[in-house]
């Protein structure tokens, strides 16, 4: 009976440690940074230039489509994270840059933010211009001086908050072209370094004499 109330103690014990440790087990998402920064930037020309219209979204190549022979070679999956040969790495590139926009043009959220996005560029180019916000180094505007503010406080937060859902979007977005579930712990794991892309692509485009935060958190300008 002891024998028996003891085995069964072990095995109880052994179950809670395995359960315990897959608690703590988590998915390592691999963040593609310069198709990242490719994708903001053909969101940017299809949505923000002037004179740019709206285009349907490009359907996302298959990851399972074999070229045929002559035809660059798709990028290849081993487990999950990408794997790119030497040879195919350039197209590879375009591809999952082409796979990302084609997944942000699909989500209704990330196409409206940057419609309000474009309806606002002409007043924030002129605070831009003017120093009272700089491009921050998390993807935000940032005020730098009120003085020359005037009353567009609302305006500047309304653009943060159609950025925050483009930033959020992107992370939503490589999760899914990674092949992952949708869970807070991978969206997590890349929306920080989205966020940073998504900045860099702002303070590329930033006209000379802006305000623009360095990642060391210092303010300089172009």
């Amino acid at each position: 009976m002891l024998v028996n109330m003891s085995i069964t103690r072990l095995v109880s014990v052994l179950v809670a440690g395995f359960l315990a440790s897959c608690a703590f087990i988590t998915v390592n998402v691999y963040f593609p940074e310069k198709e990242v920064k490719k994708a903001f930037q053909t969101l940017d020309d299809r949505y923000l230039k002037e004179g740019g219209e709206t285009k349907p979204p490009v359907e996302a190549p298959s990851p399972e489509a074999v070229p045929p022979p002559g035809e660059k070679p798709q990028s290849l999956r081993h487990g999950q994270r990408w794997s790119l040969s030497l040879g195919a790495a350039a197209w590879a590139a375009e591809d999952l840059a082409g796979g990302l926009v084609a997944e942000l043009s699909r989500m209704p959220e990330v196409v409206r933010a940057y419609e309000e996005m474009k309806g606002r560029l002409q007043l924030l180019d002129r605070l831009r211009d003017s120093g009272a916000v700089g491009e921050s180094n998390a993807g935000l505007l940032v005020v730098r001086d009120r003085t020359k503010l005037g009353g567009s406080q609302a305006v500047v937060d309304a653009e943060n908050t159609s950025r925050t859902a483009v930033i959020a979007g992107m992370a939503r977005a490589i999760v899914r072209t990674a092949g992952q579930p949708e869970t807070p712990d991978a969206i997590g794991q890349v929306r920080g370094r989205a966020a940073a892309s998504f900045a860099q692509t702002r303070q590329d485009a930033a006209r000379q004499g802006w305000w623009i935060q360095l990642v060391n958190g210092r303010w300089v300008q172009k």
